[in-house]
């Protein structure tokens, strides 16, 4: 199954975009700690899946958009798939611990593991990993860096205006 990639300007910088005809595969930050691995039938094209994506992540950026509806499309693990489902149970301006998250996934004592599940989720954004925080309330990892995540976390009202990352 070919799938076709592109870009998309963003507030947080270019997002690499990624679907085949079932759906969203990636959304990739410009510096991705962990890229999805692509395929040999990855070709920059278009298709239906990019551009509801490319819609919907313009209504989001505008403060028009809370949820997505999107079909996705993301290939791992069946634990990494339930912590990635999961991420979409989250409300937008919410945030959750990596031990809570740990604990609706159905193993409360894996909150590394959990952890590194949600550092490779192939959709962040769409399947909101920024809104997942460290016990104390600390913005910790995220691959699109931690700026990245306190812009989108402002966006959403989960943080306060002045709240300061490296203060």
């Amino acid at each position: 199954m070919n799938v076709q990639t592109t870009f998309v300007d963003s507030p947080v910088g270019p997002l690499f975009l990624a679907a085949d005809d079932s759906g969203l595969r990636a959304i990739e930050f410009r510096d991705n700690r962990h890229p999805v691995r692509r395929g040999d039938d990855w070709q920059v094209g278009d298709n239906a899946v990019l551009r509801m994506a490319r819609r919907q992540l313009g209504e989001y950026f505008a403060g028009e958009r809370r949820t997505f509806d999107l079909p996705l499309s993301p290939h791992g693990t069946e634990f990494q798939c339930n912590v990635w489902a999961t991420l979409a149970t989250i409300p937008y301006g919410e945030t959750l611990s990596y031990a809570q998250l740990a604990a609706r996934v159905g193993r409360p004592g894996a909150s590394r593991a959990v952890g590194a599940a949600n550092g490779r989720n192939p959709l962040p954004i769409v399947l909101p990993c920024h809104r997942v925080i460290g016990a104390d309330g600390a913005l910790t990892g995220f691959g699109g860096g931690l700026p990245t995540k306190q812009y989108l976390l402002k966006l959403e009202g989960a943080l306060p205006q002045e709240f300061e990352l490296f203060a």
